[in-house]
């Protein structure tokens, strides 16, 4: 198993929104997580990306046992081996689309020229080869989450996690951004965790779990 999670238990104050949850993905597996806002969806996926600590129960991801981990060495590991897609592509304005795909190369301390080739390299996979000086501005919506996962793909992580990665496209863009995913799962081994409210998107995956009020049903 690539990732292995026991008994995740989390509140905030008084609202318990984990109540002991359970959750493994094996090597090359897409996984969606689907339920109604406020079954706990996100805070699970934060956890499981080591963004956000439990309150109890033990995470293990590609071996590695990360609540037994230093901040920096926790920082490091999430650097090298996870990946992360947001539903808002999140990237620096300011910086072109390979400066953006590089930043999480160079904070897990690859030389600057090896980041961009290998930023170079995703972007023209992703069918961007025309655009890699363009800003976000410059680039359409799904041109814009294409970066955005190209960034999280840089450093060849062991697991991309995505929060409703589609959510924000129109239909002809989520379904192209849809078979990327599978495509690059294919392609790379990648294991992909996603949240989504999608069903069409959820039918696609390996699994799909359902949450409701912190649990899976």
């Amino acid at each position: 198993m690539i990732i292995e999670a026991s008994g995740i238990h989390k509140s905030f104050g008084t609202l318990e929104v984990l109540k002991g949850v359970d959750f493994s993905a094996e090597a090359g597996e897409v996984v969606a997580v689907t339920g109604a806002s406020g079954a706990g969806k996100t805070t699970l996926l934060q956890i499981l990306g080591t963004l956000s600590t439990p309150d109890s129960g033990s995470l293990v991801i590609d071996g590695t046992a990360v609540a037994g981990l230093s901040a920096k060495a926790l920082a490091a590991f999430r650097a090298q081996r996870l990946g992360f897609v947001f539903q808002f592509h999140h990237l620096l304005p300011e910086f072109d689309a390979v400066e953006n795909v590089c930043i999480p190369a160079l904070i897990a301390g690859r030389p600057a020229r090896e980041a961009r080739e290998a930023a170079v390299d995703l972007l023209k996979e992703m069918g961007l080869g025309e655009r890699l000086g363009h800003k976000p501005s410059e680039l359409s919506g799904g041109e814009q989450q294409r970066v955005a996962i190209a960034r999280a793909l840089v450093n060849r992580p062991a697991v991309v996690f995505a929060d409703e990665p589609t959510g924000n496209l129109d239909s002809v863009t989520k379904e192209e951004i849809h078979r990327l995913f599978f495509d690059l799962r294919d392609r790379l081994g990648q294991t992909i965790v996603l949240v989504t409210h999608d069903p069409e998107l959820a039918a696609r995956c390996d699994r799909a779990l359902t949450m409701r009020d912190g649990r899976f049903v």
